[in-house]
């Protein structure tokens, strides 16, 4: 008698196999998805946590495959999570109404100079070109600044409060307007200078601008240095007068530090703008390191966001990011 070979013990075999690689796809993206909403990004996280773009639209990829095995746990995790992180993504396509602003409108430009290696001329030609009112810099250096004044920006821009100094941690702010109250502060992590000023704008209440610039996380070591930094960042003051942090944060808005800082009462230019996916720092110099945005405009919620995008500034690592703002009117 002839019988038919017994499948089951393969079978399981297989289909266990086929669990464990659903679970194995899955639980990175649910612990992402888990350290994203709840704050949890520490050491590498910190670094890590600002591709969450990336995996956002990865996760689907996930939970569809999990689902086409017919692993089911697998699969309703891996769409909790996706749905989760789409949802913590996508609202920075949608443009916000904003505040009723009444007042004059203000375009703000703010850059990394890249260890004041970037080319002067094109800075000086995007000041230009897009008649931008206030500009903030990081890594301002004394030979670029004297540079730009030598090619017009001390025409564009003549008010000024900088702190050039060699290497990476100087800044600057730049405006079409008066200034008042005007210096910096360095930070305790990678001494990078701030530089701030209060602009005078015709037909609007003063405005506070600071050219921020935390430690970066590059490495693990460096991070207290990055946490000490945007814990230094000023709070909004939306019981007092308007303020603006305009400057490469070395964070994105899926780092929970940065998050905070904006809940005190900022709004975040690119996001309020349906612009939040503009990538302003990578891929360069060859690294295959995606786009991440970590250069931002953060306005008081009493100001109101018209556009915002960025531009490429040559000789830097970071893309220039353009605010145009409507200030309430005073």
């Amino acid at each position: 008698m002839i019988t038919a070979p017994d499948l089951s013990r393969g079978g399981t075999r297989g289909g266990l196999w086929a669990t464990t690689a659903c679970w194995l796809a899955v639980a990175p993206v649910a612990a992402w998805a888990l350290v994203r909403l709840a704050g949890l990004e520490r050491g590498p996280l910190v670094l890590a946590i600002a591709f969450t773009p990336y995996v956002a639209a990865v996760a689907p990829v996930v939970a569809v495959s999990a689902l086409a095995l017919r692993r089911r746990a697998p699969a309703v995790v891996a769409a909790l999570a996706a749905l989760s992180l789409i949802g913590a993504v996508a609202p920075r396509v949608i443009p916000d109404t904003g505040p009723p602003a009444d007042g004059p409108t203000l375009r703000l430009l703010t850059a990394n100079l890249r260890l004041g290696s970037a080319d002067a001329a094109g800075l000086v030609g995007l000041v230009r070109t897009r008649r931008v009112d206030v500009l903030t810099v990081q890594e301002l250096t004394p030979a670029l600044a004297t540079e730009l004044d030598r090619l017009g920006l001390a025409t564009l821009l003549p008010h000024r409060s900088l702190s050039p100094e060699v290497g990476s941690t100087g800044s600057g702010v730049y405006a079409r307007h008066p200034l008042r109250d005007t210096g910096h502060r360095r930070n305790k992590g990678f001494f990078f200078t701030q530089a701030y000023a209060t602009v005078t704008v015709p037909g609007a209440p003063p405005l506070r601008v600071e050219s921020a610039h935390p430690a970066a996380p590059y490495a693990v070591d460096v991070v207290p240095d990055w946490w000490t930094d945007q814990r230094a960042q000023p709070p909004a003051t939306p019981d007092g007068g308007l303020s603006v942090l305009a400057g490469d944060f070395n964070a994105t808005l899926d780092h929970a530090a940065l998050r905070g800082l904006i809940a005190t009462g900022y709004t975040d230019a690119a996001d309020a703008a349906g612009a939040g996916f503009g990538g302003t720092w990578g891929p360069y110099d060859g690294d295959p390191i995606p786009p991440v945005t970590i250069d931002h405009v953060l306005v008081d919620r009493r100001i109101a966001v018209r556009a915002a995008g960025t531009f490429p500034v040559p000789g830097s690592d970071h893309r220039a990011l353009l605010a145009e703002l409507r200030l309430p009117a005073g």
